[in-house]
């Protein structure tokens, strides 16, 4: 596949001061080791048993011994085959599984995997990510590249070409397109009344508002431009949306973005020589207004590449696309 950059000058990073100052809050999280690499997101249920999907296809649950303690070893409830991403729950206990590779699944409680949808209009999803899950069972779900699958997935970012969708799954089976041309699609969240919902651009450091129900019904609007970091999954929970933010800022990437030729020197490059994230552990909350009300940091490195969060009892559960354990912190 050829590589074909498109041109873009980021805004200038914003100075991790104010709403964005480092600080150590995620450096004393407590580590429930996975016995795997990459519990890339992470979900709780009703009974605090949390689940992650790993790097090698399983996909595991801790069950709290006894409530606020450690959990026991997890265990392997399934294996996708492939490379599970986001998780979701939906209210009668499916398990909802973005994988990067099959497209979107189902795992009902005790039984098998089945699969949602994995094309649309002929064409097989490459990058099945992220996704939300409404009350009625309706699905929001990302496919982050027309282009790159996950194992490739600094070429997307080096392209920035835009080829990232969001879509919506019916409960009848039907799939809708929803926006289009999105920059490496990633995290979705519905809003509280879910008359809207926020969708990750992370390629360019953004989250969109998409209108689901009236007067703007179908319209997008920017709800943060401009963030310190490269931002994931997203997670709505007692008011506020929350952000994982596996890397900050890379001043090489915004400097070549606007110059194609040196992506196309960097993407020729073996991928150990490509720019990496930076191990600095980020999480960001947002109100309902679009303002910053939490920032948890760990510029220590400890907890890092975070890439999902999730609030359940008062505690944040933190998933990676690299670490081998889920990092929880208290708030």
């Amino acid at each position: 596949m050829a590589f074909r950059p498109r041109r873009w000058r980021p805004p200038a990073a914003p100075r991790l001061v104010g709403g964005f100052a480092p600080n150590d809050r995620l450096a004393g999280a407590e580590l429930w080791p996975t016995g795997g690499a990459g519990p890339e997101d992470v979900v709780l249920d009703a009974e605090g048993r949390l689940y992650a999907g790993l790097d090698d296809g399983r996909i595991i649950r801790f069950t709290p011994s006894v409530a606020g303690s450690s959990p026991s070893d997890p265990q392997t409830i399934a294996s996708t085959g492939g490379r599970p991403l986001g998780l979701e729950l939906t209210v009668d206990g499916n398990l909802i599984i973005c994988d990067a590779h099959k497209g979107l699944l189902r795992l009902p409680p005790g039984g098998s995997l089945e699969t949602l949808a994995d094309s649309f209009e002929g064409e097989r999803f490459v990058f099945t990510n992220n996704a939300s899950v409404g009350r009625d069972g309706t699905i929001y779900f990302t496919d982050s590249s027309r282009r790159y699958a996950v194992d490739k997935y600094k070429l997307d970012l080096l392209e920035h070409s835009g080829t990232g969708r969001l879509f919506k799954r019916s409960v009848d089976g039907r799939l809708e397109l929803l926006l289009d041309g999105l920059h490496f699609a990633n995290g979705v969240a519905l809003g509280p009344d879910e008359d809207f919902l926020l969708v990750v651009e992370t390629a360019s450091y953004s989250i969109q508002r998409l209108w689901l129900r009236g007067e703007r019904q179908g319209r997008s609007e920017p709800f943060a431009d401009n963030l310190p970091g490269f931002p994931d999954n997203l997670s709505f929970e007692n008011g506020i949306f929350w952000v994982a933010i596996p890397s900050p800022r890379d001043g090489l990437l915004d400097a070549m973005l606007p110059r194609p030729w040196m992506r196309h020197v960097v993407a020729r490059l073996p991928e150990p020589l490509q720019p990496k994230p930076k191990r600095h552990g980020f999480v960001l909350g947002y109100d309902t207004a679009g303002r910053v009300v939490h920032n948890l940091q760990d510029p220590s490195g400890r907890v890092a590449i975070v890439t999902g969060v999730r609030e359940h009892g008062n505690r944040l559960y933190l998933g990676s696309l690299s670490e081998s354990a889920v990092a929880v912190v208290d708030l």
